[in-house]
């Protein structure tokens, strides 16, 4: 995502069961329905029940393909979903890297798959600032300004800057009017309304809000961009059933662009293979800005 385990309080929900679609079709006759798969997802959308909406029939799909009963949590932060990892809370998760990082740090989870958007498996952390703002060199333009930060569990909205700030002799804290704890909406919202005159994001999340019509695409700017980030990693808890992670790997990795169009998100187009080695970049970032060490 060794610091503890983060702070953050999950705020759960169970989410009902669904039909599945495509690739999920015709679970084997042979496994039997003796464990709920316990499901969880990190803030995807702009609230919880807005990610469990989005992401219901890829999880319904999973489940029914493993012929399994399954519950689903959605957190209201990044940090969040590893707490509920570490502490046995859910069996599978789908989680930010950083989030990741953190809870293979803390209690051993293990990456299976990436997420791939448009066909890639890969994101970037930018920052946004208000149009005609005067921000047009990256960070010095904003020096004394109020810039905000997403929750310390965010990969692109506070790991990366912050690692990034910290190659260039930079304390955020000291060098603008700093605030951290948002969500990445917030984030864009505060700077379109005004609140913030710059703010952290991921493309993928800014691209979403343009979208569905909740941001305008000239009301922000993005004004810096990281280098290329592993998307979204899909981990398994520590103990969980081998023979059962192997079969949830080889479900994801068989699912194709068509068949992920029904089933998940828009531009979200299925999965490549993962092992913590996939996420390296984000663990050098963690210990760079000293919230974990390595291992």
């Amino acid at each position: 995502m060794t610091p503890a385990s983060p702070s953050v309080r999950l705020r759960l929900g169970t989410l009902a069961f669904s039909f599945a679609l495509g690739v999920f079709l015709a679970p084997p006759p042979s496994l039997a329905q003796d464990q709920t798969l316990r499901f969880g997802i990190g803030p995807l959308q702009p609230t919880p029940s807005e990610t469990k909406k989005a992401f219901e029939s890829f999880f319904a799909g999973l489940a029914k393909k493993l012929n399994r009963e399954y519950d689903l949590v959605a957190t209201t932060d990044w940090a969040g979903i590893a707490v509920a990892l570490a502490n046995d809370q859910v069996d599978v998760a789908w989680m930010g890297p950083w989030g990741y990082i953190l809870a293979n740090n803390d209690s051993g989870v293990t990456a299976i798959a990436t997420a791939k958007y448009d066909g890639k498996p890969l994101y970037h952390a930018i920052v946004v600032c208000r149009p005609g703002g005067g921000v047009k060199s990256w960070p010095q333009d904003a020096k004394g300004r109020r810039v905000s930060f997403a929750d310390v569990g965010s990969t692109s909205g506070w790991l990366i800057p912050t690692a990034w700030f910290r190659t260039k002799g930079i304390e955020p804290k000291e060098y603008f009017q700093y605030s951290d704890g948002a969500t990445h909406a917030a984030n864009e919202i505060a700077v379109a309304s005004g609140q913030a005159d710059c703010a952290t994001d991921f493309d993928r999340n800014r691209t979403a809000m343009i979208e569905s019509g909740r941001l305008d695409r000239s009301a922000t700017e993005i004004v810096w961009q990281s280098d290329p980030l592993p998307n979204d990693a899909i981990a398994v808890r520590h103990g969980f059933d081998p023979a059962l992670t192997q079969r949830i790997q080889t479900i994801l990795l068989g699912i194709s662009e068509a068949d992920a169009k029904p089933l998940l998100p828009n531009h979200y187009t299925g999965f490549v293979a993962a092992t913590h080695t996939s996420y390296k970049m984000i663990e050098d970032a963690g210990v760079l800005v000293g919230r974990i060490k390595r291992k």
